[in-house]
């Protein structure tokens, strides 16, 4: 699974060098970060739309899979475009495996 991270991770990166018009991904870095946030945003309202339905219809748990894999997708794509990797989430994602969610939400400054 973390193999599929790091290639969809190194396949981003790579696009940040190619044309607009070569692919997908090329062509959101160059409309820049405010069309990615925009795609993350759409992505996740199609995500929770579909996590409803999937609720009372299990016939649409696919499409939410669907959608949350272009949520991920995404979201991969904003990480890279500042610079950060898959690598950033997870290990935050470790510092906070075996905390109880309560206290590390109690122990964050308040923004």
């Amino acid at each position: 699974m973390l193999d599929v991270l790091q290639q969809l991770s190194e396949t981003l990166e790579a696009r940040k060098g190619a044309a607009a018009d070569d692919s997908y991904v090329a062509s959101l870095y160059a409309k820049g970060l405010d069309k990615i946030l925009e795609k993350v945003g759409e992505e996740a309202f199609e995500t929770v739309l579909a996590a409803k339905n999937a609720s009372t219809d299990a016939a649409q748990k696919d499409k939410l899979v669907y959608e949350t894999a272009d949520l991920w997708f995404h979201s991969l794509v904003m990480l890279a475009a500042l610079d950060l990797k898959p690598d950033d989430v997870l290990n935050e994602l470790a510092r906070r495996f075996g905390l109880s969610g309560l206290d590390e939400k109690a122990a964050r400054d308040p923004q």
